[in-house]
């Protein structure tokens, strides 16, 4: 399977010292809403909640400074993040959670024998093609493996668009990203070996579970 073209969108010191100036942006000017603050916290307790739902062991996609690995740890799952960013590795092995520098689409261990993927934080959208990377996680997950994703709200138009981390110390480049509807989680996991299971809305936000087939 070809992997989608990533690029990686660090975020430096200077970025996070106010995270109220730092905005995730489409191309078209529209913020996606993408909170640092939330990112550099703890899990809260919608996540917590989602989190409730998962088969050990876990492999966090995406996984950024750890939060849900960490709260994982807390409850004694066993579980490892992966990320293209070296920034957020770095704050993730600060804090002690065990997460490795490199794509999903890169040799991952374990491959085959996960009980559980996570695309929180709408990772879905990593590379911009939900599909390519549900299959990519498909081939990591156990046969009925789970692979718990969050979306956006039913009546968001899913779409492929580009983004970038904007911030008064500067601009990434501009990657793919993708933004999928609760309405279209079924059919895109359909698509890709997966079964919805279930999907439920907490704290504001959408969440889904689905089930490798």
């Amino acid at each position: 399977m070809q992997a989608p073209r990533f690029v990686a969108a660090r975020v430096d010191h200077a970025h996070v010292d106010d995270p109220r100036h730092v905005r995730f942006a489409r191309e078209d000017g529209k913020d996606l809403g993408w909170r640092v603050e939330r990112w550099l916290g703890h899990a809260a307790s919608e996540e917590l909640n989602a989190l409730s739902r998962v088969a050990a062991p876990v492999l966090d996609i995406g996984c950024g400074p750890g939060r849900h690995v960490l709260a994982l740890a807390r409850r004694g799952v066993m579980a490892l993040g992966v990320d293209i960013s070296s920034y957020a590795v770095g704050l993730a092995q600060a804090r002690g959670a065990p997460v490795l520098h490199r794509s999903v689409f890169e040799p991952v261990p374990g491959a085959g024998r996960w009980g559980s993927a996570l695309l929180l934080d709408g990772n879905i959208g990593i590379g911009g093609e939900p599909t390519v990377l549900l299959q990519r996680v498909s081939e990591l997950v156990t046969p009925n493996g789970r692979c718990l994703v969050e979306v956006e709200a039913p009546g968001t138009r899913s779409e492929r668009i580009s983004v970038r981390v904007e911030s008064p110390s500067g601009n990434t480049h501009w990657f793919p990203w993708a933004v999928v509807a609760a309405d279209d989680l079924e059919q895109i996991g359909r698509s890709a070996g997966f079964s919805l299971e279930e999907l439920w809305h907490a704290g504001g936000r959408w969440f889904g579970c689905l089930v490798s087939i």
